[in-house]
């Protein structure tokens, strides 16, 4: 049940149930070094190439990871200083704090890997036997509510959010979901990689349900069924593409006209299941899918639904089950990304706590890394750029008074948080127990589902996070018209304290210049100040943002990444438009820093290169990375970012003020014929 719906947009998107992680750090390491560069190459033809040319060299992704970057090199220091937390943690005895008692015994389950493969499926039998009992479809609904409390995400998803047009009240929500793959695209398309991924989630679902003891024949029944449901699914299921604009999924209605559109649900009965507080009012994401999944439902076999079921069971518990499960499970993830090797055990325990108990970890990590002067120094940058960002908006030729009246309006009400949350979660209610890691999985799963189900109704909290502060990542939330930058991400690359002030810019400063243009991308500005979904522009510059938007779209659209896979314009359009308008305001104000500084110093040039060219070079760095094909595929296929080349040179090749500073001249590939720009 739990969805990053506070998570709109962010730096990186999240992958993490696919991401492994290495056990050492391939050189070179992952700060600014200008012997990242090759030198041979003309950073007019390739930027990218230019500045990461060293570095692609001289780096291997590691057995273990699908692809290799600055996010996963800052990844695993970070983990490093988790899993010495985690180790003291469990190993302390009755003295421990409350916080240890529960992040330690949560590690230490996961490490107990001898016990865990002693038991097998043991530990999911009552639940199995649950779904077995289920004697038609009524019964059957009260265990997909079971399923989604404890992470399985079947059928549906369900959860609270904020409402779009009160964003001070948190409503209940329903929505497409049900699919093991990573999206509709895999079950409704017949690319060869689709294809042959359909082939691979066959096999996988066979083996596991082998695994849960049915013959091999039944086995290979089961996975069929599997593939049907989901196959169904998916062919109702909204495009991501088209999800992205909030208005394809506005649709408040009450309780009882969501129940009506689709009485296969039993919702009423649903909401019961789940423990869902009283409400009259309900947004439905996707009607569509509700009204077409209701004649599927009402088609299929009571033991083609069960078999379905089960199947989210053993998929969601198979990485804390035995040694088999987890293989199987590994397979799948590795015909998706190419990952060679899965990840040593206590990394993966890491993440499970992180995942499970993340505020918990999150406050022994921050007093380990995270002081007052490194949140200052972002709070002083961040002022910075929405100073940049409010200068570039008051001086569009295009936009009009009004406009430009409310969008300042926006600017100066976006909050800001850095580091770690204010107030940490309470986790005091969850049982964790030294010896239970399924139990503990899916007890913590149940705490998560049940606090966010209880929003409903409430207040929106808008001190709540939506990232634990070890996440190497950022986001805006038009929601909460707030920026989020946590503990993890705040190190070198994309910050380093001993670096001159151009490169810090073109890390963090962009990534903070990135997240506040997110406010005024091409969906987030359908937000108003507040988070409501409120047109506050006029018609005319409504459509000269539309007509700037599209050339960004076009643009995009024309890069081929691999097996002449075109990267899909509309989709990545809210990160490329924060991507450029990011790098425009974070250079911005680092050239009023040059011109305010009386001592001539920022202005300076350091290692033959002058603070616009840091700038960039310091931006590519943040960017240069390797990706395996398989995982590249998967990358164009369903996320709203571009792949880092593209993000680099899709940038510069749109700034006048990158062609001046490398000198740059029309007809070279760096140079755009016709440039966009919105911000």
């Amino acid at each position: 049940m739990r969805l990053p719906h506070l998570l709109s947009v962010c730096l990186l998107l999240s992958t993490s149930f696919l991401f492994a992680q290495s056990a050492a750090d391939p050189e070179p390491g992952p700060g600014f070094s200008i012997d990242n560069i090759d030198k041979s190459l003309d950073p007019c033809v390739d930027f990218y190439q230019y500045a990461c040319g060293n570095w692609i060299k001289n780096s291997e992704i590691p057995a273990d990871r699908p692809a290799w970057q600055s996010f996963a090199q800052l990844d695993e220091s970070n983990m490093e200083i988790e899993r010495k937390i985690l180790e003291t943690a469990a190993a302390g005895g009755a003295e421990r704090s409350a916080v240890d008692q529960k992040i330690g015994d949560m590690y230490g389950s996961c490490m107990d890997e001898k016990r865990v493969n002693a038991e097998g499926i043991t530990p999911l039998k009552p639940e199995l036997a649950r779904i077995a009992a289920v004697k038609d479809k009524s019964a059957l609904i009260n265990e997909i509510a079971r399923l989604h409390l404890v992470g399985a995400n079947a059928l549906f998803n369900f959860y609270s959010n904020s409402d779009l047009h009160n964003a001070d009240a948190v409503i209940a929500s329903i929505d497409q979901g049900g699919l093991s793959l990573p999206d509709r695209d895999y079950y409704v398309k017949d690319d060869p990689d689709k294809v042959e991924m359909r082939k691979h989630l066959a096999e996988y679902a066979t083996e596991l349900f082998k695994l849960a003891g049915q013959t091999p024949q039944r086995a290979a029944q089961s996975a069929d069924d599997v593939l049907v449901v989901e196959t169904l699914l998916a062919a109702d299921s909204m495009d991501r593409t088209k999800r992205r604009d909030p208005k394809n999924r506005d649709h408040k209605m009450t309780r009882e006209d969501a129940a009506a559109l689709a009485p296969e649900f039993y919702l009423n009965q649903y909401f019961v299941a789940v423990g869902a507080p009283n409400f009259t009012e309900i947004n439905v994401g996707n009607p569509e899918f509700f009204r077409q999944v209701n004649g599927v439902l009402a088609a299929l076999p009571l033991e083609t639904l069960k078999t379905y079921a089960t199947w989210h069971l053993l998929n969601s518990s198979a990485p804390w089950l035995s040694e088999p499960f987890v293989e199987a499970n590994f397979k799948l993830r590795q015909a998706l990304t190419g990952q060679k090797e899965i990840q040593d055990r206590w990394k993966r325990c890491v993440h499970l706590v992180d995942h499970s108990l993340g505020e918990a970890l999150g406050q022994r990590y921050v007093e380990a890394t995270f002081g007052p002067d490194e949140k200052q120094r972002m709070l002083k940058m961040v002022d910075a750029l929405e100073q940049s960002l409010d200068q570039d908006i008051q001086g569009l030729e295009w936009m009009s008074a009004d406009t430009k009246k409310q969008a300042k309006v926006k600017l100066e009400a976006i909050r800001n948080k850095i580091g770690y949350p204010e107030q940490w979660r309470d986790y005091s209610s969850v049982v964790i127990k030294p010896h239970d890691l399924l139990g503990n999985v899916q007890r913590a799963d149940e705490f998560e589902s049940k606090r966010e189900i209880a929003k409903i109704g409430k207040p929106l909290d808008r001190k709540e996070w939506g990232m634990t502060p070890p996440t190497v990542n950022a986001y805006y939330s038009p929601n909460y018209n707030e920026i989020v930058f946590p503990a993890g991400i705040l190190q070198p690359p994309f910050f380093d304290k001993n670096m001159d002030d151009a490169v810090n810019f073109g890390g963090i400063g962009i990534v903070i210049g990135h997240e506040l243009t997110h406010g005024f991308d091409d969906q987030g500005r359908k937000f108003d100040p507040q988070g409501n979904l409120r047109d506050w522009w006029t018609e005319q510059d409504g459509k000269e943002f539309e007509k700037r938007v599209s050339c960004v779209a076009d643009e995009y659209s024309g890069f081929s990444v691999v097996d002449n896979m075109k990267l899909n314009g509309r989709l990545t359009l809210g990160e490329n438009t924060a991507d450029n308008g990011g790098a425009r305001i974070a250079l911005a104000a680092l050239e009023r820093l040059i011109a305010e500084d009386k001592t001539g110093k920022e202005g300076e040039s350091i290692d033959g290169y002058t603070p616009e060219q840091r700038f960039f070079l310091g931006f590519a760095r943040v960017w240069c990375e390797k990706q395996r094909p398989e995982f590249l595929r998967m990358q164009v296929s369903t996320n709203p970012h571009s792949p880092g080349r593209y993000r680099v040179n899709g940038v510069v090749e749109n700034m006048p003020e990158f062609q001046k500073a490398w000198g740059c001249k029309p007809g070279q590939p760096m140079v755009a014929e016709n440039a966009c720009r919105v911000w």
